[in-house]
This record gives structure tokens, C-alpha cells and sequence, in this order.
């Protein structure tokens, strides 16, 4: 079976079944096992404060075992490839972490702040409704590129190993890639390594968030993007802020420290809640059609 039907059934079967609760209350998601090999790289190499070298160690041998086991799960035939791709796409699943949080902020502002909760790392017990709102929405655009783009471009590319590979890479980016005295310099390969596997697809899903919505104002989109922290994350963010007419990014605060970002697409609306959430989700939905279409068309050819 060709890499494409198996990407294109992998996809279909993501959309339909989504994350099967009642396996991973049974049994531990590939996502927790790679966290579990994160974290114990980073015990066995960072107790003492890794530099540099002890990061970049860890982050090959996190490679080096993701690359053998996808080529070991390759060898098991295309049932295990579309089964292991639908694991590791999280389309629906992120829809329906996203929706959650416009159907709390339906009920009140504190079942949205809980919902929002579950997909960011911000403070949110003060967020008013525009806040949850906005850090649903740059969650839903910047996992559109992580969860859903990244590992089609790379399956696309290198298979079930260059898949595992950059799941594990972006795994260890969001445990150890942070400028803190414990991290600053055992996560910067990490760091690096993450920016690199993603620079290509955050601009694809660029493109497919803001195509279907009819925005073409690329120059825009780009100015905007630069505004963000991630050379990356800002790609995404852009195209939804100007697909759906919001403000995104903006102050914030982590850790009871507010810290002052500058807004992505400034002009779009401030004021804004679960009507806002949902136009998102549909835009994540047609990113997603778009995407499948340009993979059967990479079939057909």
C-alpha cells in the first residue's frame, strides 16, 4: 500500500474515531511513553544542570530510539502504519479540546477557565472570557500546525520513522526547551531542533488555514507572524487572527508574572468568546479538508 492511501486512511480513521478513551485509560499513549524517556533523559542527564552537550545527547538518543521503533513498525505492514498515523495525527481530538472550552464558556467563565486550562500553560484563574477565548483559539491554530500538519509533512517525507522522530523531538520541546537556569542550555538542541522540523509545516498550515477563509493578504500575515515570540507559532496564529477577525497573542501571565507580547493580527476583534471559538473550529475543519485534498492529489500524481 502506498504511503498515501495509507496517510489518507490514517486521516479518516483519526476524523471518525479521534483518541479511544477507553484504550488509554487501559493502556499508556505513545505521547506518555515518549514523555516518560524525556523525563528520564532528563534525570539521568540534567540532575546536575546538563549543558549543552549533555542536551544535545539526550536529544539524539530520543531520535535514535524514535527512528529504530518506527522502522520496526514499518515492517509490521500497512494495518499498524494507518493505526500508528491515526495515534499520532490529533485532528479531532484537538477539536474537541477546543470545543470544550466555548461549550464551558456557554455555562460560565469558570468552566471555560477549567477547559482552557487543559490545553494552556498560562496562568488562567483570571482570565476574563476574551482571554480564554483568545488562548483556545492560538492553542487551536499553533496544535492545527504541531499536531496535525507536522506529522503528515513528515510521514509524507521520511515514513513512520521521520514521524516518531519529530513527535519525540517536539515531545522533549515542550518538557526541557525552556530559557530557565535548570534549561537554558540542556534544552537548547531541543530548542533548535524543534524550530527546524517545523519551520516548513507552521507556513503550510498558514496557507491552509487562510486559503478556504479567502485571506490572501500574505504581506500582512507575514508582518504579523514576526510579531510573535516562535519563529514558527506566529504562522498559524496569523492566518486564524485574520481568517476569523481577531486579535491574538497579546499580554498574559505565566507563573503569577504578567509579560507583555505584542498582539498578532492587532487590528481583528479584542472582545470576544464562544461565537469566536466556533468559527475557529470550522476553519481548523476546512484546513483539515484542504490538506486531505492536496494529499490525494499528491496520490494521483
Amino acid at each position: 500500500m502506498s504511503t498515501v492511501a495509507v496517510l489518507i486512511l490514517a486521516l479518516t480513521l483519526d476524523a471518525v474515531m479521534g483518541e479511544p478513551k477507553w484504550l488509554w485509560d487501559r493502556a499508556p499513549h505513545p505521547a506518555v511513553l515518549m514523555g516518560r524517556a524525556v523525563g528520564w533523559l532528563d534525570r539521568t542527564m540534567n540532575s546536575q544542570g546538563g549543558g549543552i552537550m549533555a542536551g544535545a545527547g539526550a536529544l539524539a538518543i530520543l531520535m535514535t530510539g524514535a527512528y529504530a521503533m518506527g522502522w520496526g513498525l514499518d515492517l509490521l505492514g500497512p494495518v499498524v502504519e494507518i493505526i500508528v498515523v491515526a495515534i499520532l495525527v490529533a485532528q479531532r481530538s484537538l477539536v474537541q479540546h477546543v470545543a470544550a472550552v466555548a461549550d464551558g464558556l456557554r455555562v460560565s467563565l469558570g468552566d471555560g477557565r477549567r477547559a482552557v486550562s487543559m490545553i494552556v500553560s498560562r496562568d488562567t484563574a483570571q482570565m476574563d472570557q476574551s482571554g480564554v477565548a483568545r488562548s483556545s483559539i492560538e492553542s487551536a491554530a499553533e496544535n492545527m500546525s504541531d499536531g496535525v500538519v507536522a506529522p503528515v509533512f513528515w510521514f509524507l517525507v521520511g515514513g513512520l520513522p521521520a514521524l516518531l522522530v519529530y513527535k519525540v523531538v517536539n515531545t522533549a520541546d515542550s518538557m526541557i526547551a525552556y530559557r530557565t537556569p535548570k534549561y537554558e542550555y540542556f534544552g537548547k538542541a531541543t530548542a533548535y531542533a524543534d524550530d527546524i522540523l517545523n519551520f516548513i509545516p507552521a507556513r503550510i498550515t498558514c496557507a491552509l488555514i487562510a486559503v478556504p477563509a479567502g485571506v490572501f493578504n500574505w504581506r500582512d500575515i507575514a508582518r504579523d507572524a514576526r510579531q510573535h515570540r516562535s519563529p514558527n507559532a506566529g504562522w498559524p496564529e496569523a492566518a486564524m487572527a485574520h481568517a476569523i477577525g481577531v486579535a491574538l497573542a497579546g499580554p498574559r501571565s505565566y507563573d503569577g508574572k504578567m509579560q507583555e507580547f505584542a498582539w498578532v493580527g492587532g487590528a481583528g476583534a479584542r472582545d470576544i468568546g464562544p461565537v469566536q471559538i466556533d468559527a475557529a473550529i470550522r476553519q481548523l475543519w476546512l484546513a483539515w479538508g484542504m490538506m486531505v485534498g492536496l494529499v490525494i492529489v499528491l496520490g494521483l500524481f
